[in-house]
């Protein structure tokens, strides 16, 4: 009995990961297009398979700089205050240990991190919205900076360069 509530439970949770994203997803639909939310819900969904590999290459690198940022985050926030109890109050003679205020530091850091880089992977997931629906209805990115697009059109210039090559005997 444990292990069918242990699978069942393991099936929600990853059915209520689907959803949430299928939501972030349609809310950035709905960002971009202005229509309800359905719709938006099933647009987004259809363009996150049609993007599949984009979609999951740009939420990976996201959450790797997220995970980066948090890390370095609390490192430096924990070590500051380790500093500061140390040189500035030369509070660490008058305690038994450090470890209790430098917990409490790192905690209030991750939760605080947690909450302000957790914008980036939903600005992240925006901006991969209208990349490719711009992409869609373009055929190729039309809207942007142009340092976006020479940036782009540096991508497509190699992958052409190495069609070409193939093609031609090489690698």
């Amino acid at each position: 009995m444990r292990i069918v509530v242990g699978c069942a439970n393991c099936m929600l949770k990853c059915l209520e990961k689907i959803c949430d994203y299928i939501n972030k997803s349609a809310y950035a639909y709905m960002a971009v297009s202005g229509d309800s939310f359905c719709s938006s819900a099933w647009n987004g969904f259809l363009l996150n398979i049609k993007h599949t590999m984009q979609f999951g290459w740009a939420n990976f690198l996201a959450s790797v700089f997220i995970m980066i940022g948090k890390i370095s985050i609390v490192v430096l926030n924990v070590f500051s205050c380790y500093m500061i109890m140390k040189y500035v109050t030369k509070d660490l003679a008058e305690i038994s240990s450090p470890i209790s205020p430098l917990l409490v530091v790192a905690i209030v850091s991750y939760l605080a991190a947690s909450i302000f880089l957790g914008l980036f992977d939903e600005a992240v997931l925006g901006l991969m919205t209208c990349l490719a629906i711009d992409s869609d209805l373009n055929g190729h990115p039309k809207f942007g900076p142009p340092t976006f697009h020479d940036s782009l059109d540096g991508f497509n210039h190699d992958d052409e360069k190495k069609t070409n090559q193939v093609e031609e005997g090489g690698w």
